[in-house]
């Protein structure tokens, strides 16, 4: 169980999963920039400002064996159009979490995500062999809560004032989750609707 997460390139038929290195800074500014993602008061998009402290502290979790952080790119055009992680891992219990996802505005409501989450749930049930994974997001982010029940993920509870922001608001967080024994199902869910958007 030590090196339970090893970083792995996930290949799909319309996006690639690439481990997130300190090279993909440029790559991800241009994703934020599409749509001035880090304007979202009720996410967590890295600016010019904040991108190489995001990019270091994910992978300062990634050396704590807590996260597993990706870069999500395009096939058709070779190029990046997001980010995801495996992050708030627990190796006992065989628990992740999927957050810190976002994808440049331009993509966002197509196939991409959907095929990028098929890939993260396929290899954190079939190959990591987890017994669950977990979806959180604002209480505000209703695109995000929308995108995660499209998933098949049930709604668990909301963590009422789970954090406080820089500005000093509380953030009420809604918890998702998927269970191994409903992965069969939400697995041919998904294979459907790509199935159907190509």
């Amino acid at each position: 169980m030590n090196n339970w997460l090893e970083p792995t390139q996930l290949e799909g038929k319309q996006v690639t999963l690439i481990p997130l290195t300190k090279e993909h800074c440029d790559d991800l500014l241009k994703v934020a920039k599409d749509g001035n993602l880090w304007e979202l008061w009720y996410t967590g998009v890295p600016s010019e400002e904040s991108i190489d402290n995001y990019i270091q502290n994910a992978l300062q979790q990634q050396q704590d064996g807590t996260s597993l952080p990706y870069v999500i790119q395009q096939n058709s055009t070779g190029k990046i159009v997001g980010c995801s992680r495996y992050c708030n891992v627990i190796t006992s219990s065989r628990r992740v979490e999927i957050g810190y996802t976002w994808y440049a505005k331009s993509v966002q409501r197509t196939a991409i995500n959907t095929e990028a989450k098929l890939l993260l749930l396929t290899h954190a049930f079939e190959t990591l062999n987890c017994i669950a994974v977990e979806f959180r997001t604002h209480w505000h982010n209703h695109p995000s809560r929308n995108a995660i029940l499209r998933l098949g993920a049930k709604q668990d509870g909301v963590l009422r004032n789970h954090q406080q922001d820089a500005d000093g608001a509380y953030r009420d967080t809604v918890v998702f989750s998927i269970i191994n024994s409903e992965w069969p199902t939400i697995k041919k869910s998904l294979e459907s609707k790509l199935t159907k958007t190509h």
